[in-house]
């Protein structure tokens, strides 16, 4: 009986400490198990951030992997009530970002340095500028307080390509710059939120 008890007891330990992975049934490229797990991770600690914070929307966020080679999906909508990544597409990095080594990477908040920045951004209002319609980011960490600063925004750009491709696409001056047809799915969910939604570059 003692047995029969402890087995349960070590099956119940087992289950709770299960987690379920993302869902990447409803996106087109499948993705791999380092990036997917990366994804997921990122996913889980926006939703205890944004639970904490009342300003910020606690169904959808955004997530980048700059690890991600250009030419691949690496913009990931994520929604955080059925862990599953309902929307992917290309999205461009700063062409400070550049190292002269395929793969490599590398960032900075300095104005000026037309480099990426890493951590999670709060994004804000549209304005009309230089691509059209565009979203104002917020850094919220140190490693891209500057944003703002730089003028670093959400915007679409004419000359980005909308399929995935084997070599890397164009480069911004710093901003997240994706194609005109991923940028329309990305505003709908920015519109139609009633509370700032969080967009994570991480690398």
């Amino acid at each position: 009986m003692k047995k029969i008890i402890f087995g349960v007891f070590v099956i119940a330990l087992i289950l709770s400490s299960f987690k379920p992975r993302p869902s990447v049934a409803s996106i087109d490229s499948p993705l791999n198990i380092v990036t997917e797990k990366k994804v997921f991770d990122r996913a889980n600690a926006i939703k205890n951030f944004v639970e904490k914070t009342p300003n910020y929307n606690t169904d959808i966020t955004f997530l980048i992997d700059m690890k991600i080679m250009s030419g691949k999906n690496r913009f990931f909508i994520y929604n955080l009530k059925t862990n599953s990544i309902i929307d992917q597409g290309l999205v461009a990095h700063g062409l400070g970002s550049e190292t002269g080594t395929m793969g490599q990477l590398k960032f900075s908040n300095t104005p000026n340095s037309y480099c990426t920045s890493l951590g999670k951004y709060a994004i804000g209002k549209s304005y009309f500028g230089e691509f059209g319609k565009a979203y104002k980011l917020f850094g919220l960490e140190p490693t891209n307080n500057n944003a703002f600063q730089r003028n670093i925004v959400l915007h679409k750009y004419d000359k980005m390509p909308c399929d995935e491709q084997t070599s890397p696409i164009c480069q911004s001056l710093g901003c997240p710059m994706v194609n005109e047809a991923f940028y329309k799915r990305i505003e709908k969910f920015i519109d139609n939120s009633k509370s700032k939604i969080i967009l994570e570059i991480y690398y």
